[in-house]
């Protein structure tokens, strides 16, 4: 059985053929916030730096909401939370 994190980094890696792909899970930070009431513990919060050329000439919110379509499935399931560093090659970052 693969973890979210695992199928994060999978996924995103299908769809955007990324050149660095970090997937790193903070969910422990967020443990005890307020939104986190009802949601199962663990693998709900995730850190994604993600450098792709799929992402050029795209505005910061194409990119965000290209991600989040990607991982539709893992929010359906648990997923509650993305913080997102989405540039593509040669941009400063």
């Amino acid at each position: 059985m693969t973890t979210r994190q695992e199928r994060i980094r999978q996924i995103l890696t299908a769809v955007f053929k990324p050149e660095m792909l970090e997937v790193i899970d903070e969910s422990g930070k967020h443990a005890k916030h307020a939104g986190r009431q009802g949601l199962p513990a663990g693998e709900t919060h995730y850190r994604v730096a993600m450098v792709a050329a799929s992402l050029a000439g795209q505005p910061r919110l194409a990119r965000s909401r290209a991600v989040h379509e990607a991982l539709d499935e893992e929010f359906k399931s648990g997923l509650h939370a993305l913080s997102l560093s989405l540039r593509a090659p040669g941009e400063a970052g």
